[in-house]
């Protein structure tokens, strides 16, 4: 179904085709014609009449290394120059400070809504007041379960499943006998859900001694890490759902006499500046990387969301692995 806003951008577009076409025939010489034509597409900017696209982006938080590297992905890429009029908003992991910036842009009349859900479920009501509205919804990084019928035009981020499958394999290659604690993300976020799903499906849920949520950041991570070492004295594998976990685990590691990477073999997901150093230091053993530097992907996808173009259902940012193999160039010349 076309929306409101669509039928009045093709609209707009007509008269302004119509309006070019009359310029051109009542010019002294086509040559200005064709310049003014060529200053409008090199402009970048939202569409032929020169207005910006005005975009309501709610990021989740800034709860990690990689959530930092892919917002200032996201800002870079969502520019004036790039034809986008841009509101940004750190919901700072609550779930009700992202729904309330999801209606402040619906007040705000945006043309179309990204946001990173810090949750899966909880979005029915809100989904539906987007959809009312007419306001096409691009999902990025993390996905949502809703009974709304067809409530985002395009997802774009990684396999978490995927990633959680690497790190299993990894596990069960090497080391086929571990004795293996899961530090968890957001519980209830789709990469949490994901990723433990892959990784445990693959090594075996007899493997995992325990598992405790550390809220993807350094700080929790540490602390679950401390209560499982007393709780699980003969732990020999950690995975962990992302690198600032990770780091903050090799904390509690080193406190409690342990070497990370020999007594503690780690696996983590992410592949962040840090987590990557972790491994050229040989404190972490093996790390899937998720992406976080999509955001001219993210720009792609709105400019033709808006333009009421075809745009794939979902589309998966590539990723590759990293052990300790890596050099200290390669992690040196990392851009996040």
């Amino acid at each position: 179904m076309v929306s409101k806003k669509m039928r009045m951008r093709g609209v707009a577009a007509a008269v302004a085709v119509l309006a070019l076409g009359l310029a051109a025939c009542s010019s002294d010489s086509d040559d200005t014609a064709n310049d003014d034509t060529n200053a409008t597409q090199d402009s970048g900017d939202g569409g032929d009449s020169g207005e910006l696209i005005k975009v309501g982006f709610s990021q989740l938080g800034a709860e990690s290394g990689w959530r930092t590297a892919n917002t200032e992905s996201v800002k870079a890429s969502l520019t004036e120059e790039n034809g986008i009029d841009l509101t940004f908003v750190d919901a700072q992991q609550k779930q009700e400070n992202q729904i309330k910036a999801l209606r402040d842009f619906i007040d705000q009349g945006v043309d179309v809504i990204a946001f990173s859900p810090v949750v899966q479920t909880g979005w029915d009501e809100v989904l539906q007041e987007i959809q009312d509205a007419e306001i096409p919804v691009v999902l990025v990084d993390r996905t949502v379960d809703t009974t709304v019928t067809d409530p985002y035009a395009t997802w774009i981020g990684a396999d978490f499943k995927s990633e959680g499958v690497k790190a299993g394999e990894w596990v069960k290659e090497n080391y086929p006998d571990a004795k293996i604690f899961e530090l968890q993300g957001t519980l209830g976020s789709g990469a949490q859900v994901d990723r433990e799903a892959g990784f445990d499906e693959t090594v075996g849920a007899d493997k995992i001694l325990g598992k405790a949520s550390g809220n993807f950041t350094r700080a929790e991570g540490k602390a679950a890490m401390e209560a499982a070492l007393q709780a699980y004295p003969d732990m020999n594998l950690l995975f962990t759902h992302n690198d600032d976990m990770g780091l903050g685990a090799i904390e509690a590691i080193e406190a409690a006499g342990k070497v990370p990477g020999k007594d503690i073999v780690i696996v983590s997901v992410d592949g962040v500046r840090d987590g990557l150093q972790a491994l050229v230091d040989k404190k972490f053993n093996f790390v899937v990387e998720c992406n976080p530097v999509f955001g001219d992907q993210i720009l792609d996808a709105i400019k033709k969301v808006y333009a009421g173009e075809d745009v794939p259902k979902e589309t998966i940012v590539v990723d590759a692995t990293f052990d300790q193999t890596i050099t200290q160039e390669e992690v040196d010349a990392r851009p996040y």
